[in-house]
């Protein structure tokens, strides 16, 4: 399967204003990049380009005075199947986990773990271990938080997610990995695309999405209580230890965003993209 995955932020900025980007495709997914998925800055400014701490890809741009637009249309080859699941995943003892897993351990400024510590004993310490612990970590999450763009908040804590019981992708993940963490499994989030291939119409608007992995059995597996059913054409961007760490565009001055499109369809059914 052949996805067409992009993206058209229209921003205005009052100032010249430096910002770091983090809209290109993962590296593990670099080799099904049927189309280079160039970031392309309007007017036309330099770019250059680092790995962060995690090994995500980061452009580095001066944003000029006025509108800007910033977009990319790319085609990514996709095997078409669901997420993979692997229940009999065990989980691994603190002493037995790899060093580069251990940071995933820690409380962040989102997923603040160590105020639920006692909450997550109490609601999963008496369940089974491994893929079936953080299965039901995502059930739990996905009926406890009520989804809408309304109640997106740039503040909300996973704590204050549980209190609220509400909110956006990125509520679910954070309450998510931080009951994870308290229960000693490692959990990192994910951002990126996710197309909406095989759920029923209509769909809403595209958006990017996201998702978390758990260390299980000696590697990460995908999980995702936001949807909470594997799900076809998910095309990871950056992973970190909350949305702090992978947010596509950080502004070091103001500037407004005028719009926002997003898109991830199957290239032999969706027409080209004029961007």
């Amino acid at each position: 399967m052949k996805l067409r995955v992009g993206y058209e932020l229209n921003y205005d900025f009052p100032q010249p204003t430096p910002a770091i980007l983090m809209l290109n495709v993962h590296y593990s997914r670099a080799s099904d990049l049927q189309s280079p998925d160039h970031v392309i800055v309007s007017p036309s400014v330099p770019i250059t380009g680092y790995r962060d701490g995690f090994g995500n890809w980061c452009s580095r741009l001066l944003a000029p005075r006025g509108p800007v637009r910033i977009s990319c249309n790319s085609i990514v080859n996709d095997s078409g199947a669901p997420d993979p699941e692997a229940v009999g995943a065990t989980q691994l003892l603190v002493q037995d986990l790899p060093e580069d897993a251990l940071v995933f351990l820690l409380a962040s400024r989102y997923c603040d773990s160590d105020q639920l510590l006692d909450l997550a004993w109490s609601l999963f310490g008496g369940q089974e271990t491994g893929w079936k612990r953080v299965s039901q970590i995502c059930d739990f999450v996905h009926n406890h938080i009520v989804f809408g763009y309304e109640h997106a908040s740039v503040n909300r804590t996973a704590s204050s997610a549980y209190a609220d019981r509400k909110g956006v992708c990125r509520d679910y993940a954070h309450l998510a990995i931080a009951f994870c963490r308290a229960l000693n499994i490692p959990a990192r989030y994910c951002t990126g695309y996710l197309s909406d291939v095989g759920t029923p119409t209509p769909h809403p608007p595209g958006d990017f999405a996201a998702w978390f992995e758990a260390y299980l059995g000696g590697q990460w597996h995908t999980f995702d209580p936001r949807n909470n059913v594997p799900r076809i054409g998910r095309v990871l961007i950056a992973r970190g230890r909350d949305a702090a760490d992978v947010a596509i565009i950080t502004t070091f001055g103001p500037n407004t965003l005028k719009s926002f499109l997003v898109w991830t369809d199957e290239a032999d059914l969706a027409p080209a993209k004029t961007i």
